[in-house]
């Protein structure tokens, strides 16, 4: 009798019940290429030290994300190049497992092409990104072809993103640019101002103070 009763009141458990947490890894695969890796720790390492001030979002690159509705591992699992949540704790994670973050989902999601993943990350993902992640913007990105495309959520389905005069696109969550330069995907301001790594930052604040006949080794 008691076993019937616990069967049935699991039955009845919603869905949207948030179970305790579980300390799940990453089961992602390696990156393919050493210029992979490049961008994904380029776009990590500029967004961290832009908003360096803020603790309200999670980034992370290669991660795997558990989204099964039964709250388990070995089902329903993806892993995006480069995604960010906002509105959630900044702190380390091992894995994102959808049910131990209030059901939050990525804000944004990046994908790196690479002959072997580009049919996938414009159909397969981009259909999962867009019907059950219900990412509000999608980017693709071939650092080798420097194919680049964007997608933004609206009324359910993604619509493509209209670059501007300089073939930026706009991501509307991040309230950010992204755009090529110098072959690598980059973040720019709303004015259009490039967003400096924490080691460009500091190599321009040298060159100001050498103008000013200041070593900066000296300070």
């Amino acid at each position: 009798m008691m076993i019937t009763q616990e069967l049935k009141c699991r039955e009845n458990i919603s869905q949207d019940v948030i179970f305790p947490p579980s300390d799940l890894y990453s089961d992602e695969p390696p990156v393919e290429t050493e210029l992979h890796l490049r961008q994904i720790i380029l776009l990590f390492k500029c967004l961290e030290w832009l908003w360096k001030d803020r603790y309200d979002f999670y980034a992370a690159g290669n991660l795997t994300i558990y989204y099964s509705p039964n709250q388990k591992k070995s089902e329903y699992f993806r892993g995006p190049d480069f995604f960010v949540v906002l509105g959630t704790e900044r702190k380390t994670r091992k894995s994102w497992v959808v049910w131990n973050e209030d059901g939050k989902y990525p804000n944004v999601i990046l994908e790196i092409l690479s002959p072997t993943t580009a049919n996938t990350d414009r159909e397969y993902k981009k259909e999962l990104y867009q019907n059950t992640f219900r990412t509000p913007d999608y980017f693709w990105f071939d650092p080798y072809t420097l194919e680049f495309a964007g997608f933004h959520l609206l009324d359910g389905k993604y619509q493509p993103l209209e670059a501007n005069e300089k073939g930026h696109l706009w991501s509307e969550q991040l309230d950010l640019y992204l755009g090529i330069h110098e072959g690598l995907l980059r973040y720019f301001t709303p004015e259009g101002k490039l967003v400096f790594t924490p080691e460009e930052t500091a190599e321009r604040l040298a060159a100001k103070l050498r103008e000013l006949n200041i070593d900066p080794d000296t300070i």
